[in-house]
């Protein structure tokens, strides 16, 4: 009887170093912490899925009117354009960059604009099909909206360098005017 007594009493005995390693701790802070300052804990955050892909050549860009947004063809990958930003669709992870080549940032499905977040992927790809047959049919004459990169890039910094232009003339009419303004009037800066 003692040694049936004494196996259960020698396993508690024996178990009782793992529970001496469990423990709970809480905190509990109610206002400012008597002028403390609190250390912030850092939040782990998952790093981001490495970017498998390069877009060397700026790809073809078609807007089928089912869809309302630019989809690139001719190209390995789901690129689309909208608001002056690229979204590319790859590996079940959604990439976006200012340009076509990027440098690509993750992004989350909510973070993607209304339009593109509104249709189903397989009937993008659908749509996109459809109308890239029809323009590669009679691309001379295919009427629907289409760019390239690097010439709709051209254009855009062109008109930027001839709005800056103009802000600058604008700039030197208007000192012109205060410097004949200055002579005229003489200088009453008290």
């Amino acid at each position: 009887m003692k040694k049936l007594l004494l196996v259960p009493v020698m396993a508690v005995l024996a178990a009782q170093p793992v529970f001496a390693q469990v423990g709970f701790d809480m905190n509990i802070n109610i206002g400012n912490g008597g002028g403390r300052t609190a250390v912030p804990v850092p939040v782990p955050v998952a790093p981001a899925p490495p970017v498998d892909f390069v877009v060397d050549e700026p790809p073809e860009f078609i807007v089928p009117s089912a869809l309302g947004f630019y989809v690139a063809v001719g190209v390995p990958y789901d690129m689309f354009y909208i608001s002056n930003r690229y979204y590319v669709y790859r590996n079940n992870n959604w990439y976006y960059s200012p340009r076509y080549n990027g440098p690509w940032v993750v992004t989350s499905y909510r973070r993607l604009p209304p339009g593109l977040r509104r249709q189903k992927f397989e009937r993008i790809r659908y749509i996109r099909d459809e109308e890239y047959r029809r323009y590669r049919g009679d691309e001379d004459h295919y009427r629907g909206r289409h760019f390239r990169p690097d010439k709709h890039e051209m254009k855009e910094r062109r008109k930027e360098e001839h709005e800056r232009m103009k802000e600058e003339r604008r700039w030197e009419k208007d000192e012109r005017k205060w410097e004949k303004h200055e002579r005229r009037h003489g200088r009453d800066d008290d």
